[in-house]
């Protein structure tokens, strides 16, 4: 979620790795944001997007690093100012690959 309560939804390109039954994601994947409330002087200024700026240091998912409880996103509004941190509300839990 972004801080102001607007949903993160997910496009992976991934199509080797999964945990818990879906694909593992990963900072190369697209993240975008629906439903942000946030409004700046009045003037609506929604989170449209997620950008990563750490993500998971010790594994790897079709060649790129791994998103995980400790990495770090920022949610950015369409002229990609910064407006908070992506919360991280579910995660998935086991591993497989292909």
């Amino acid at each position: 979620m972004c801080p102001h309560g607007g949903t993160v939804s997910v496009a992976s390109s991934n199509t080797q790795a999964k945990a818990g039954g879906d694909f593992i994601l990963r900072p190369s994947d697209t993240f975008t944001i629906a439903g942000c409330t946030l409004n700046v002087s009045g003037a609506p200024h929604p989170c449209v997007s997620v950008q990563w700026v750490v993500s998971g240091l010790r594994s790897k998912a079709a060649g790129d690093a791994t998103l995980n409880t400790d990495s770090v996103g920022l949610c950015v509004a369409g002229d990609q100012a910064p407006q908070g941190t992506v919360l991280i509300n579910s995660t998935q839990t086991q591993v497989s690959g292909t």
